[in-house]
């Protein structure tokens, strides 16, 4: 069974993406999950303390694989076809939460600057993987911000797609994907 917390983030994540962080209330969420409002504090704070939980884990996971994908020994590829299965698990499983990382993200108060910072970090090695395949003379040499632009800007956006379709093997669409993605700057 899923604890009363889980439920309520997962509530959370759905109204803030349904309305935006800023239109929903306490109250909204209170309501979507049948309870009173002041019951709903027994389990979380606030609304900013929920917005923190769901965009910070999520961005603990980016965080973690990535971590694991830069320490294996992998050839640049490798780690970039990795990076698309991780964008993939994570919106196949939290399509909600991704939303409220991506759309909501600004609204985070305390822990702002720790978001910013793994997002950067993880933008870092993102960036750090494509010089070194270029190097390698595994991907064409461009402009690297470029690559990383235009694939974080379709694997973060998975979220909005997924859902919509019926992935029947989730396996081989990632793989499909990556190829898709990585084809281009493959030597």
């Amino acid at each position: 069974m899923e604890s009363r917390k889980k439920e309520i983030l997962k509530t959370a994540a759905s109204l803030f993406r349904e309305k935006g962080y800023s239109a929903v209330t306490m109250r909204d969420l209170a309501s979507a999950l049948g309870i009173k409002a002041a019951s709903l504090y027994n389990h979380i704070s606030s609304k900013q303390d929920i917005l923190e939980a769901i965009v910070i884990s999520i961005a603990e996971d980016f965080t973690e694989g990535m971590g694991r994908i830069m320490n294996q020994s992998n050839t640049s590829i490798q780690k970039l076809t990795q990076i698309v299965h991780l964008h993939v698990n994570l919106a196949v499983q939290n399509p909600n939460g991704m939303s409220a990382l991506n759309s909501d993200w600004m609204h985070l108060e305390k822990k702002q600057a720790a978001y910013i910072q793994m997002r950067d970090d993880y933008e870092s090695n993102f960036r750090q993987i494509i010089k070194q395949g270029i190097s390698a003379g595994e991907l064409k040499d461009i402009d690297v911000n470029i690559v990383v632009f235009s694939m974080l800007t379709t694997l973060r956006s998975l979220y909005l797609w997924i859902p919509k379709k019926n992935i029947e093997e989730l396996q081989s669409f990632s793989e499909d994907l990556a190829e898709v993605l990585i084809r281009g700057i493959n030597t």
